[in-house]
């Protein structure tokens, strides 16, 4: 059995965030669960899988995952090391003003249609943020609220990733390959070892993929790697360990990444976190 631990950050009348870590012991599906409310989770570290029937969802740095209320599912980890999530509980009426009705399912419960959706940078960058400054007590009730919902907003909102069109069978094969990116971001992966892993040749691969995630793996990767970096970097004393440790080649071409994605470097981000 997989064993958490879970810290309840803020839990007010308006909206509950908790930070969930999984130790991942289970590679295979455990047993059924179902969500007392509905939760928006934002993985941080490390991936799984969570099966609602028939439908997997790949749960990774660059997802929200969708936990809806009353819904059975059941969690797998076939990429080992565990996971950890910020997870993010509002109410069935603040849901259905907050989410585009095209993400709903008709009917009185805010029950989201897909199973996650991607998360744009910004979007990741105010989760680690909003985790950090909870777990430190820096954010009154009211600010904390506020940026909880702006990051629900920023998550479902318009400026947010668009789900892209593919067929079944190709988002499968696309979470095939997000899957063996996860199981080691920093590695110096390859386009045939991606491909040998995933059972596809290199050219549909990077075809596929892209149409079903708007980006090429490479840059998929880079946000992976990134997404660790806005994780690590309130503790981190060694930036250049740091970068090297996310397989990137220098100190240098860590900052101009991390600049490029979210304006600004890995040092006035730092600081932010530790205001």
């Amino acid at each position: 059995m997989n064993e958490l631990s879970i810290t309840v950050l803020l839990q007010t009348p308006t909206v509950g965030v908790r930070d969930v870590a999984c130790d991942g012991a289970c590679r295979h599906r455990s047993p059924s669960e179902c969500a007392a409310a509905t939760h928006l989770v934002f993985p941080y570290r490390g991936a799984y899988v969570r099966h609602v029937g028939r439908q997997d969802a790949v749960a990774e740095a660059n997802q929200v995952v969708f936990f809806n209320r009353d819904q059975e599912y059941a969690i797998s980890h076939p990429v080992g090391g565990g996971d950890a999530c910020l997870s993010v509980s509002i109410g069935d009426d603040l849901l259905a003003e907050l989410a585009p009705a095209e993400q709903l399912e008709d009917g009185g419960l805010a029950v989201f249609r897909r199973p996650a959706r991607s998360l744009d940078p910004q979007a990741q960058a105010l989760a680690a943020q909003l985790r950090r400054g909870l777990a430190r007590g820096a954010f009154q009730p009211l600010q904390a609220e506020t940026l909880a919902l702006g990051l629900v907003r920023r998550a479902l909102g318009e400026r947010a990733s668009h789900a892209r069109a593919a067929s079944y069978g190709r988002r499968k094969l696309a979470d095939r390959a997000k899957l063996v990116l996860a199981s080691d971001p920093a590695r110096r992966w390859t386009l045939a070892e991606v491909a040998a892993d995933v059972g596809v040749s290199p050219v549909y691969l990077t075809q596929v993929f892209a149409q079903a995630e708007g980006a090429p793996l490479y840059r998929y990767q880079l946000r992976l790697r990134l997404a660790a970096a806005l994780d690590r970097l309130a503790d981190c004393e060694d930036l250049t360990g740091l970068a090297l440790d996310l397989g990137f080649s220098s100190h240098s071409h860590f900052t101009a990444a991390f600049r490029k994605l979210h304006g600004r470097t890995p040092v006035d981000f730092q600081r932010a976190l530790r205001a």
